[in-house]
């Protein structure tokens, strides 16, 4: 298999565009109300993909979200992603997208019953919303960016 960023004429594959709406989340978020932690957010070499370090009641994980891209294929249009919880070996698989100041979070597939939305507040902040589950369960949370210096 061949590197394209090493074959002279060949431009670098870049990251699809639409990712970079993922910016608002990169740092340290204090996770409070019912579930409480933190969750960090960072960017990978070359921008493909942003990992997410999940501490919450006490259950760790992390979570690699981008555009699914395999062998031979174009890149996904939807951002998706795996989380990896630590703790029971659990791997689940989501669809992201953030339109305006609102933050989706479908479990799987895009408009699935179960899925998390989210508000940004007007300074980006502050993320206020829950997650939705099928029959009424769901959670609330706000995260806080954590202010570093």
């Amino acid at each position: 298999m061949t590197d394209s960023a090493n074959v002279p004429g060949v431009p670098a594959a870049q990251p699809k565009p639409d990712l970079r709406s993922l910016d608002r989340l990169v740092g340290t978020w204090i996770v409070t109300g019912e579930a409480e932690g933190t969750v960090t957010y960072e960017w990978t070499e070359n921008g493909f993909f942003l990992l997410q370090h999940v501490d919450l009641d006490g259950q760790r994980g992390l979570e690699v979200i981008g555009h699914e891209h395999r062998y031979g294929e174009n890149p996904s249009a939807e951002i998706r992603s795996r989380y990896y919880g630590f703790a029971a070996g659990e791997t689940l698989d989501y669809t992201h997208q953030i339109k305006a100041d609102t933050l989706t979070i479908w479990m799987g597939e895009r408009d699935s019953p179960a899925y998390y939305e989210g508000k940004f507040s007007e300074d980006g902040n502050t993320l206020s919303g829950a997650w939705h589950y099928p029959g009424g369960g769901g959670y609330s949370t706000v995260a806080t960016r954590k202010v570093t210096g």
